[in-house]
């Protein structure tokens, strides 16, 4: 792969924080006392209109396929046997339009987290590296490793604990704080790169359906585990979408965009 030039020179830095922040900011919050176990499901937003003229940086919008999607994610989460601690989304609309409608089966408002938002890291794939600036590849570097630092942690204990609380506020559901986070593919797959802590370059080797489900459990201890990831199980085959590289998917909801 050929770099740009600004990028060689600031990539070993780049590395050391990528392969590193996400464990020492999980541990730190554990020696701080008061954790508890944090539970995140993670959700990409629904089929969304390609078409769509609006502004990049507001996205764009769901479409019918999206919607649906949406409202069969919603009642499977309502039907799960707890409740959640808070809902945070991109401020993205395609992300905060799936976020509201998921929302409203839960009985819970939306708060929206800018380091959520869309945007393309460092990848291996030498033909998007080479459409990228790098000035923008390490910005969205960045924000990923702020939003790591911050999920990929265990939740504050909501009471005497001396850790920080966590970015959607204090936990209501006893011994484990569960948060459900709608936002992009990107944003899932570096996610998952950095808690298993491997090369956080490795995100676009994973494929993210639309309104799937990606679990992330991070133990009191900092311990953190991967339970899945791109989980379409609430959607029947005709309304699953998104996901490429795979061939039954894409051959289901044609219309709708990647």
């Amino acid at each position: 792969m050929i770099w740009p030039r600004e990028a060689r020179r600031l990539l070993p830095l780049w590395l050391l924080c990528g392969l590193g922040l996400t464990s020492a900011a999980a541990v730190a919050a554990a020696e701080a006392g008061g954790g508890m176990r944090r539970e995140l499901y993670l959700v990409r937003h629904g089929a969304y209109d390609a078409a769509d003229p609006r502004d990049a940086r507001a996205g764009k919008a769901l479409t019918p396929l999206g919607v649906a999607q949406a409202r069969l994610l919603g009642s499977r989460l309502r039907g799960l046997p707890f409740a959640f601690d808070a809902v945070l989304a991109s401020p993205m609309t395609r992300a905060r339009e799936t976020a509201a409608v998921a929302a409203a089966e839960l009985g819970l408002a939306v708060r929206l987290v800018p380091d959520l938002a869309e945007c393309t890291p460092p990848t291996r794939r030498a033909d998007i590296m080479a459409r990228e600036r790098p000035e923008d590849l390490l910005a969205c570097a960045a924000q990923f490793e702020r939003l790591a630092a911050e999920l990929l942690r265990p939740a504050a204990a909501p009471a005497g604990g001396a850790a920080s609380p966590p970015v959607g506020g204090p936990a209501a559901s006893g011994a484990t704080r569960r948060e459900l986070v709608v936002c992009h593919g990107n944003v899932i797959r570096s996610l998952v790169t950095r808690a298993l802590a491997v090369d956080p370059e490795a995100w676009l080797g994973m494929s993210i359906g639309h309104a799937s489900l990606t679990r992330i459990a991070v133990e009191a201890d900092g311990a953190i585990r991967v339970i899945s990831v791109g989980d379409v199980g609430h959607l029947p085959p005709n309304l699953q979408s998104g996901a490429f590289g795979d061939p039954e998917r894409e051959l289901t909801a044609t219309s709708a965009p990647r």
